[in-house]
């Protein structure tokens, strides 16, 4: 469910990935695209980010999933998103909202396109840095979850 990452070079013109953002909270898809436009413009040059597309069904669609344990819903709503953002042409797919990543594997043989995993990257970086124990804050559902 990995998408590796492009290196900018000196002297030579990378066009960026355009990143699909499956949204499902307001607040994790707002803070996701600020991101990627700030440190967008710390690899590519002032004002330049990748293009970037974001598709979300209703968080309270979502949560009224959660609430009832329901985690292959959660697993179509995630996917009927990614289909909508593969069909306007994003390279590949990420989810700013770690709670709904334990729904992932239901649905990653169907995936359209890659997807950039929160947690894979974080033990990536984790590893990388030599850190033998990491702290986790986040919803009843993440911290029980398998993610």
């Amino acid at each position: 469910m990995r998408v590796g990452a492009e290196v900018v070079t000196e002297n030579v013109d990378v066009t960026p990935l355009h990143i699909g953002i499956v949204a499902c909270s307001a607040e994790g898809a707002a803070l996701c695209y600020r991101v990627i436009c700030t440190e967008g413009a710390e690899l590519l040059g002032p004002h330049a980010h990748p293009e970037v597309s974001l598709h979300t069904s209703s968080l309270a669609d979502y949560m009224k999933c959660v609430y009832r344990d329901d985690w292959q819903r959660v697993a179509e709503l995630i996917l009927f998103s990614a289909v909508k953002l593969a069909r306007i042409g994003a390279d590949f797919l990420i989810c700013p909202d770690n709670t709904f990543h334990q729904a992932l594997p239901r649905i990653a043989a169907r995936l359209p396109l890659p997807w950039l995993h929160i947690a894979e990257v974080v033990v990536d970086k984790a590893v990388e840095s030599g850190f033998r124990r990491l702290g986790l804050i986040g919803t009843r559902w993440l911290v029980e979850s398998e993610v």
